[in-house]
């Protein structure tokens, strides 16, 4: 949840480190247990002290080698608490003692474990802090669920309201909200405004072409009802990161995320719980390996993970759409189809494109109207 730098792709200026490989949730969904790559099985469970020692040596190596002057780094799982508060203190300082650059550190948690506790610790070390969110009870309950089958909403809210709390606000950085068509999009928006989120991302849920989404085509609209009663609201209720980056993009910039616009400004590396060195773990929603690059942190500079950083080319039919620049093609994961790879448009391309189209008019019909009161 972290902002993200907005650079040339000189240099990775984002990493994502995986201090745990497990959950203590088994949410239905994810991308990482339930989908085609099950080669998190065959890694540890935890990411070893001395392999973060490694990892932040490598990072600081990167950055001076190119002469980064700003980078995130996110902690990420599985559930990167159940990696432990004193593997989260290591890497925190180390990375601020080695790395000649300002360090935005931040973690994606389902927030079960953030005790008031925990995030005193996470407060003094200035680890940003995303919570994954999917709405009211039903909604959240629906998927995200222990392992046992109990729900886990009641244990996010307690840890939101811990998070929005004075003492805390400071690092809090938004929710992360998978998109369920069975909600209504508006009082699952307005459940999640209840936390007053710095920022909500609203995640597509990860399908491809061998596995396509239920009720493709109905995800813009959805979206689009979202994006009116967000952009219709009297004043600034939260951030939604992919209406604004389709904004920002719309008007010109660069995208700082690889969900839409294209390649994003600032590439990223996975670093696994093993040290090995992958590129986005979302990957793994396609097909089992393609994220792996065969690197490892033990024996390669990340600088040799650059000639692969850049996502798959885009397919023709992408090319001679009048919104690819806007929409970049979407994420490389649903573009992927066996036998073609990731040649492909979106899975979601009809609602890509109907929700960018429906922004641009809205933001066209104002500018209008603006320019008829000169």
């Amino acid at each position: 949840m972290e902002e993200i730098v907005r650079a040339a792709p000189l240099a990775f200026r984002q990493f994502i480190l995986k201090l745990h490989g497990r959950c203590n949730l088994a949410c239905d969904y994810c991308y990482l247990y339930t989908k085609a790559d099950h080669g998190w099985q065959l890694r540890p469970r935890a990411l070893s002290p001395e392999l973060a020692d490694r990892t932040v040596a490598r990072i600081a190596e990167h950055v001076a080698a190119h002469r980064v002057p700003t980078l995130a780094v996110l902690l990420h799982g599985g559930e990167p608490l159940l990696g432990g508060l004193p593997l989260v203190r290591r890497i925190a300082d180390a990375l601020r003692d080695k790395v000649a650059a300002r360090v935005r550190l931040s973690m994606q948690t389902n927030g079960t474990l953030l005790t008031e506790a925990t995030l005193e610790v996470l407060s003094e070390l200035d680890v940003g802090v995303g919570v994954s969110l999917d709405g009211d009870r039903i909604a959240h309950d629906r998927h995200r669920r222990g392992p046992g089958g109990q729900g886990s909403h009641a244990d996010t809210a307690a840890a939101l309201r811990r998070l929005n709390s004075p003492a805390f606000r400071e690092i809090y950085r938004g929710v992360l909200c998978t998109i369920d068509l069975r909600n209504d999009p508006v009082a699952c928006y307005e459940a999640l405004l209840e936390f007053s989120p710095p920022r909500v991302d609203f995640l597509l849920p990860h399908h491809t072409w061998d596995a396509p989404p239920p009720g493709a085509g109905r995800y813009a609209d959805w979206l689009i009802r979202i994006f009116d009663r967000w952009y219709g609201a009297d004043r600034r209720e939260t951030g939604v990161r992919l209406f604004e980056e389709i904004i920002h993009v719309l008007f010109g910039g660069r995208s700082a995320v690889e969900s839409v616009g294209g390649p994003p400004s600032a590439p990223f590396l996975v670093v696994e719980t093993d040290g090995s060195i992958s590129r986005s773990d979302i990957l793994a929603s396609a097909a089992e390996n393609v994220a792996k690059t065969g690197l490892h942190v033990d024996r390669d500079p990340f600088d040799a993970a650059l000639p692969g950083a850049a996502p798959p080319p885009l397919s023709a039919s992408c090319r001679a759409c009048d919104l690819v620049r806007v929409c970049g093609g979407g994420l490389p994961t649903h573009r992927y189809r066996s036998g073609s790879g990731f040649d492909n448009p979106s899975v979601y391309c009809a609602d890509l494109y109907r929700l960018i189209a429906h922004i641009r008019a809205r933001l066209t019909a104002d500018l209008g109207a603006l320019r008829g009161t000169r």
